[in-house]
This record gives C-alpha cells, structure tokens and sequence, in this order.
C-alpha cells in the first residue's frame, strides 16, 4: 500500500540528544491525523525532518511511496508536501491579496509578473479570489500583513499553503496563540479543508484533535509511544498518565 506521507526508522541526533528515535508513521491519503504529546517530546523535529529543514541521521521518508529523503526543502514543497509554521512565516509588508497573488502566479507559471498578468488572466484571478474567500480574507485582502489581527494572520498562513496546492499539508499548532474569540474561525475553515488534501497537524488543543482527527499518533521522548482511532487514544490509560506527568520544557 502507497501511504501519502511515511517515515521509516526515521532518528535524529543532536550530539548525545536522540530528538526522534526510530519513528515509523504511516500517514494515510485523505487522512486527517493528529500529532501529539507532551513538551519535548519531539513533534515538532518531526515535522522539521519531514519537510527537510533537518536531515535525518537514519531511517528514509516516503512521499506517495518516493523516498524524499535527501531532497531540499523547496522541492518537497515542489511535489506537494507543504507546511505551516507554530509562528507564522509571512511577509508582514504583503497585504493577504499580494501573498496568495504571488503564491498562485508563481505556482501557474507567471512568477514575479503577476501583477502585470493579473486581470488579464482568468484562471490566475479567479483561484486568487476563491481562495481568499474560502480563507475569510476578502474585507482584509488590502490591508498590510503586519497590522492584520493574529487570527487572520493564522488564516493566511493556511491559506497561502493551500495556494500551493499541496497533496500533503503539515500544520504546526494552527490555531496557537490565537484568541478565543478568533478560534471559530480557525477550526472551521481547517475542518472544511477538501479530502484531496491530507492533514498531518500538531496540536495541544485536544478539543481540536479529538473533534477533527480521524487517527491520533503519539509520540514521547522522541519515539512513537502508541497511535489509533481518537477514541482508542482517549480510552488510553498510558496516554492520560504521560498527559498527566507533563513537564514545562517547550517541545
């Protein structure tokens, strides 16, 4: 069987540090799966190995059965693996309009001519727009990045992922940081996202992971300590004592 995303004996070492420790993950298409555990216990170097930010010290990563192990960062992104950030990595001087402008064109063939090819070309215009109205962006798409509130800020991190077209999408805690009153947005716009994506997603908010995830992986002290259906996980009595003996080091 041809996962959308797997990793295989996946182990990284920081001098005598093992940050992840022989993980093997198998992601299914369509899935939406939750990447979980207490502080330090590694996701996030996971994600970081997935996408190439690190490169593993053993053990291969699968992309739709190729082994992607050794590409660079952009061109995972290339073939469909993309990501969000715990903190955003977005152009604050940018309005919502000019970062997916730019992520569509470029993605479309028209790269850094965008603005002279926008209004002219149909195909362009048109996903820049659906996009933004999928995202809630639209009464904000003129407005500078920087000045936006963090909720919507978060949405156009999505957003500007899903202007990639991704066939994997990794989010790093989407909605952390955002306040409540923000959070609604969030949640419902990650829920509506098409099944053609897959969903690989980190998050501490177990409201979230237990009303969007369809399987739960968990990891602790870098390795994968148990997975299954999220009703398994919240039966586990395993995974409410490692919950309960959580430790205030930043993962």
């Amino acid at each position: 069987m041809s996962f959308a995303l797997e990793t295989i004996g996946v182990s990284m070492h920081f001098g005598g540090i093992c940050a992840s420790n022989n993980v093997s993950l198998q992601v299914q298409k369509g899935a939406r799966h939750a990447l979980i555990g207490p502080n330090g216990a590694g996701k996030t170097t996971l994600i970081n190995l997935l996408t190439g930010v690190l490169r593993p010290s053993a053990g291969q990563i699968l992309l739709e059965g190729r082994d992607i192990t050794a590409l660079a960062a952009h061109r995972r992104v290339g073939l469909g693996l993309v990501r969000t950030f715990q903190i955003n990595q977005l152009f604050g001087e940018l309005t919502p309009l000019e970062t997916i402008g730019l992520a569509v064109s470029e993605r479309m063939g028209a790269g850094g001519d965008w603005w002279r090819v926008a209004g002219s070309r149909g195909a362009v215009d048109r996903q820049i727009v659906e996009i933004l109205e999928r995202f809630h962006l639209v009464d904000v798409m003129q407005e500078r990045t920087a000045i936006l509130p963090y909720g919507k800020q978060r949405l156009l991190e999505i957003a500007l992922a899903i202007a990639c077209r991704p066939q994997v999408l990794l989010l790093d805690e989407p909605a952390a940081g955002v306040p409540e009153e923000e959070r609604h947005e969030i949640l419902a716009t990650v829920a509506a996202l098409p099944r053609d994506v897959t969903v690989l997603f980190i998050e501490h908010d177990m409201d979230l992971v237990f009303s969007f995830s369809d399987r739960i992986s968990v990891l602790v002290n870098g390795a994968l300590f148990t997975e299954g259906s999220p009703d398994e996980v919240s039966r586990d009595e395993r995974v409410k004592a490692v919950y309960l003996g959580e430790d205030e080091v930043d993962d």
